[in-house]
């Protein structure tokens, strides 16, 4: 592991694997290096590539949060790469991604798996209500409540979520609860999630939308949605596998796609 100094100062931990052309992994809410799917992606991949996976801001600080200050991160961490890297973001991580490539950071390719985004009013609605009752919660002090809103929300049962609430994992969750806030806010925060078009449009680089074909509608929906705003963007989805996707089915994928 090394540290790698943002634009801020502020010291973004980062592990590199395998050897091969450089690329970045960006998770989703509530992961990290070790929590979370980017290490078995990054075992999947570094057969051919020097994968990098880092924790995303938050994970291991508590500084003042901006979207910018993230791509900042991400920037930070493909100049450690050599200057420039193909990334993959997933969920949330990939909202982060899209949005980071539009600001010209050095990404040559970028694989986008399910961001979050909303299409429709019912969806835009159901998320500000999530984003303003995770912000009572987090300025209230309630980390698992914060934690349990996210969960229901994505669509876990609330038995489940109670069950977790009693397991030995569930202080992992609470220790990164604050950054619940930090992708809501990639998502659009309190305005809704709308997928951002008008920043998409200014991405330059080959972008490949990814959804799995057992995932809900409205995930696929939103990766049909990115796809159609991003100029060079290729829609492809891949049979069987949820929000949740297998990393041994989503490397070949990212394969092909970084190879060109």
């Amino acid at each position: 592991m090394t540290g790698i100094v943002s634009a801020d100062g502020t010291t973004i931990a980062c592990t590199a694997t395998g050897s091969g052309p450089a690329v970045v992994l960006v998770d989703g809410a509530l992961c990290h290096r070790a929590f979370g799917p980017a290490q078995a992606v990054a075992e999947q991949l570094a057969a051919h590539h020097k994968v990098y996976t880092y924790d995303r801001r938050g994970r291991g600080d508590t500084a003042p949060y901006t979207v910018d200050r993230e791509v900042e991160d991400l920037a930070a961490v493909i100049a450690a790469a050599g200057g420039t890297a193909a990334v993959v973001g997933v969920s949330s991580g990939a909202a982060l991604a899209l949005r980071a490539a539009a600001s010209g950071i050095g990404i040559s390719r970028l694989a986008a798996f399910e961001p979050p985004f909303s299409t429709d009013d019912g969806q835009r609605a159901r998320f500000t209500g999530y984003a303003a009752g995770l912000s009572a919660d987090l300025a209230e002090g309630r980390r698992g409540d914060a934690v349990a809103r996210f969960m229901t929300f994505v669509g876990a049962p609330e038995p489940m979520v109670e069950q977790l609430r009693s397991s030995p994992v569930w202080p992992a969750f609470e220790a990164v609860a604050l950054t619940l806030a930090y992708d809501a806010e990639v998502l659009g925060g309190a305005s809704g999630a709308d997928v951002p078009a008008d920043v998409l449009a200014w991405i330059t680089v080959p972008v490949l939308v990814l959804d799995g074909g057992a995932s809900p509608e409205l995930l696929r929906a939103a990766a049909r949605a990115v796809a159609a705003a991003v100029p060079d963007a290729e829609s492809r989805t891949v049979p069987d596998q949820t929000h949740d996707i297998a990393a041994d089915v989503l490397a070949p994928a990212l394969l092909k796609f970084f190879a060109g």
